[in-house]
């Protein structure tokens, strides 16, 4: 049995001595945990990506960023 299945397990059997309103805070804190857990995939994966844009196209992607993005319209709201 791996280690993450035991983990599980003891999990199971501590929550299941815990009153429903206690369960409920440990499935409060579960969710907590798990939206605060990083997502996606790490750098390595991403490589093959590289330099498959081509540099124009990057540079008309900045220069719409620069010229859309970085103002605040007061009178939008």
């Amino acid at each position: 049995m791996t280690e993450v299945s035991t983990i599980k397990q003891d999990v199971i059997r501590q929550l299941d001595q815990l009153p429903p309103e206690l369960q409920r805070q440990v499935l409060d804190f579960a969710h907590a945990l798990a939206i605060s857990f990083p997502k996606g995939v790490h750098g390595k994966q991403l490589l093959s990506f590289s330099g498959i844009i081509e540099t124009e196209d990057i540079q008309v992607m900045s220069e719409a960023i620069e010229a859309d993005c970085e103002r605040v319209d007061v009178n939008e709201w």
